[in-house]
């Protein structure tokens, strides 16, 4: 006897049946009916059911309980298989039977079953056939009549983040789920849903409609808002209210709250559209996904993949499964930041537009990025209410901007760079000096009514070291144009300029901009013109300075290689040295533009900036405060700040001091 593996074409069986005398056999009516399983025509499979089981079920009601069970379970690869044995005669029997064999993909991994078929022998209107003797069997062989197909999620727990030490800054807690008891409101129904749309900033129409749902009694809890357990002030006013209630509920906290919102971010309800774009990702329509910051760009680690167990509930209250997927809980993130100075380098913002950046020079480490005036993620996660998201939207300080992902001009803190490129392309020397009496300088007279500008006449020559010392915009105006623009563009890229900057949180890439004239160049060459850095690249620009002469990457993640050399060879060590070494002056010396940041006890070198921001020479535009400073004898610690408008509060010299507060704050820790 020979048997094959039967798989059918609708083709193969249509021809094997071709000819009108032909006797129809079971073997190819159950390969028809195989054969439209595999393809998922539900309707064709139905007029191959015998007439028992089309009493059982209609046409509609077959057809639609297939395809809510292969959509519910999201079955795939479907693939029906059995071994006819195509000789046997089947001359008077009136039923026969066929193994065969399922296999499909599901929500909760690869299910298999194998079954017997039983076809019957039925009189039609035009001839004698083979139908199938069909019930719920052939769905799952465990599926009885009563049974219920279940589908149960097992919900995969958000991974952590933390810093260097361990410290939470967003972690799964409890929150309050507050809501109401519809009986419990008695007669003060339509002052509840009044209070409880001013204190949680949800609309009436909102929470009736809540209250209106379908499964929906009057002696149930039900859910309206989540609320933090730290926001007395709202509790107070909803625990006022007759039949308000809550339930501890499970949530996204953030401990840090402001100081770390842009950096973190926050999460919050996925949407439609977010839902669309991940599809066949494992969301539903109930889920939680990262909104802003890293909750957002690491996504997909945090968030783990939710267990799924799909099965037969019995009528006696068992269960057979038929798949189970475990549950894979998110990653629980180290950060290479220090939470301690984040919230130090945030209080000393105060809530002034800016930014700051702290870096391990040596290292790569992040240890700090901070980005002001800032907002609380614990409500950002919960949902803001009317009024809170109109004062963030007419907030001129736009307290939702992340500034450090954001690019500046760098000002005169860019003068390093400069020196730097100008003593490797030899068109600077430590012993040359320009002298130009007054605040004001003009190469040619075809710069028309331009003139570069310094903040104080010497009175008298200048050096590179007094140059940046007293942080002279005519002599690096001047030492931009001995480069030119090639010279200097190139030497600029390699301080990462214009390239982007391989790190786990997404940043602007900084740019040069046009140097398609003199004045641009002059400009752009104690960093006014059109050269913008983030506040973490102006702050690893730096870093060349303390590792002989190489930029080193940045890091943000533990777990990554520290101290990888970004780029190589920016400048040679002598160079590097004595740029360096004129930073110390910068702060050491009592003529010095960072003189304010002196320490007796802890010694450090650094620039300062000004970045005028103004569309025309012709008028006064705001300004830019900027710093960056370290500790040349033991560089742990390097920070970058940048303040927007501080020309009406003493300029740079208020970001000096607000520098200088946080190194010492941390003495002895870095």
């Amino acid at each position: 006897m020979r048997r094959i593996l039967f798989v059918v074409l609708a083709a193969l069986v249509l021809a094997a049946l071709s000819g009108c005398n032909k006797e129809i056999k079971p073997q190819d009516r159950f390969a028809q009916y195989v054969d439209h399983w595999n393809k998922q025509e539900f309707e064709e499979m139905y007029e191959f059911l015998s007439e028992d089981a089309k009493l059982a079920i209609g046409k509609e009601d077959f057809k639609e309980r297939y395809e809510k069970v292969y959509k519910d379970l999201e079955i795939d690869n479907l693939k029906v298989t059995y071994e006819p044995d195509m000789e046997k005669e089947y001359k008077k029997e009136e039923s026969v039977s066929f193994p065969f064999s399922a296999s499909m993909d599901s929500a909760a991994g690869k299910i298999d079953f194998t079954h017997d078929a039983k076809l019957v022998r039925e009189e039609t209107e035009d001839e004698e056939s083979w139908f199938v003797a069909w019930d719920t069997t052939y769905i799952f062989p465990e599926l009885g009549p009563e049974d219920k197909i279940s589908y149960s999620t097992i919900p995969a727990k958000r991974g952590d983040i933390v810093d260097r030490t361990g410290d939470p800054l967003a972690l799964n807690g409890t929150l309050y789920e507050i809501g109401v008891v519809p009986e419990q409101m008695g007669d003060q129904k339509e002052q509840t849903i009044k209070g409880l749309s001013e204190a949680l900033g949800i609309s009436e129409d909102q929470i009736n409609k809540n209250l209106n749902a379908s499964w929906v009694q009057p002696s149930y809890f039900v859910p309206i808002k989540k609320v933090s357990p730290e926001d007395r002030e709202t509790l107070d006013k909803v625990f006022a209210l007759k039949g308000v209630l809550k339930q501890d509920a499970k949530g996204r906290i953030y401990p840090f709250g402001e100081s770390a919102a842009h950096l973190i971010g926050y999460v919050g309800q996925i949407t439609a559209e977010e839902l669309k774009e991940r599809e066949g990702k494992g969301y539903s329509s109930t889920d939680i996904i990262g909104k802003r910051g890293l909750e957002q760009v690491l996504e997909e680690r945090l968030k783990g993949s939710n267990g799924i167990k799909i099965g037969i509930k019995k009528k006696d209250g068992s269960e057979a499964v038929l798949a189970e997927k475990p549950v894979e809980n998110g990653e629980n993130i180290q950060l290479t930041i220090d939470v301690n100075l984040q919230q130090s380098l945030f209080k000393e913002l105060g809530g002034k537009p800016g930014t700051a950046a702290a870096i391990d020079p040596v290292t790569g480490e992040t240890l700090a990025l901070v980005s002001s005036p800032s907002f609380d993620p614990n409500q950002a996660s919960l949902g803001f209410t009317a009024d809170e998201w109109k004062a963030i939207e007419e907030n001129k300080d736009m307290p939702l901007m992340n500034r450090f992902k954001q690019t500046y001009a760098p000002g005169s803190v860019m003068k390093p760079l400069t020196a730097a490129i100008g003593l490797t392309e030899g068109t600077l020397s430590l012993d040359e000096t320009i002298n130009v009496k007054g605040l004001q300088w003009q190469k040619s007279s075809s710069w028309g009514g331009y003139k570069v500008t310094r903040v104080k006449d010497p009175g008298g020559p200048v050096n590179f070291e007094k140059a940046m010392m007293y942080s002279d915009n005519i002599y690096f105006a001047q030492e931009a144009l001995e480069l030119g623009k090639d010279r200097f563009a190139a030497g600029l890229k390699k301080f990462a300029f214009e390239e982007e900057i391989p790190y786990a949180f997404p940043l602007e890439q900084s740019q040069i901009g046009s140097l398609d004239s003199e004045i641009k160049i002059a400009d752009s060459g104690y960093g006014q013109g059109e050269v913008e850095m983030s506040i973490l690249h102006l702050a690893m620009s730096y870093t060349p300075f303390i590792n002989k002469g190489s930029m080193i990457k940045p890091v943000l993640l533990e777990g990554e290689e520290k101290g990888q050399v970004l780029k190589e060879g920016v400048m040679n060590e002598e160079i590097a040295n004595t740029v360096a070494s004129t930073m110390v002056k910068v702060i050491q010396e009592p003529g010095g533009t960072g003189r304010a940041a002196y320490m007796n006890d802890y010694p450090l070198a650094g620039k300062t900036g000004t970045a005028e921001l103004k569309k025309s020479a012709d008028e006064k535009g705001q300004e830019n405060g900027l710093f960056v400073a370290y500790n040349p004898q033991s560089p742990k610690l390097l920070i970058a700040m940048m303040i927007e408008g501080v020309e009406n509060s003493g300029g740079s010299k208020v970001v000096v001091e607000k520098v200088k507060n946080v190194f010492e704050a941390h003495k002895g820790r870095f």
